[in-house]
């Protein structure tokens, strides 16, 4: 068996690692991020707009919108801004057997999780420039219920060749 440093008491025995690889670090907007830019755009533009009209009568009221302001700000900007540093902050592997998606974010810490690759598991390619491969759903709690999350590596320069490899391990030839 081949030594992978960084790899001790993670890889099975035999395990080889295939490929590794960094999403696409590039600033990018999702088209899913637009509501909430323009809902915090409006929510921060109406704030700026109180905060200018209670400057003027003197005082420092116009400072209770400060809070209403940075919230629109937090709410349009924040997901563009947590999306850019996640994908910064993460690596993927693909080995004959798993794939893996490790994390480092600031004040979560690390992790590291492992998706077997087996016959039955299906394959998402969404072959955006760059590429993303889809493998796994994860189920996020919300107010109403639960929605599914799809899992993959995502934003990858190479996606189609990852996606005849993982074919590969699907059919045990890899």
């Amino acid at each position: 068996m081949k030594r992978y440093d960084g790899w001790d008491g993670i890889l099975e025995e035999g395990e080889e690692i295939l490929w590794q690889s960094r999403p696409d670090s590039h600033f990018r907007i999702k088209i899913g991020q637009i509501p909430a830019i323009l809902f915090g755009s409006a929510f921060s533009g109406f704030a700026l707009f109180w905060m200018l009209m209670a400057a003027s009568g003197g005082g420092y009221f116009w400072m209770f919108g400060l809070i209403h302001f940075s919230v629109g700000i937090g709410i349009g900007v924040g997901p563009i801004v947590t999306d850019n540093i996640r994908r910064k902050n993460t690596w993927y592997t693909l080995t004959d057997r798993r794939a893996f998606i490790a994390g480092d974010m600031p004040f979560v810490g690390r992790r590291l999780l492992s998706y077997p690759i087996t016959a039955t598991t299906l394959l998402d390619l969404r072959d955006y420039d760059p590429g993303s491969i889809f493998f796994a759903e994860e189920f996020k709690r919300t107010k109403n219920g639960s929605r599914r999350i799809a899992v993959g590596f995502e934003a990858i320069p190479d996606a189609p060749e990852v996606l005849k490899l993982m074919r590969k391990i699907q059919k045990g030839a890899a």
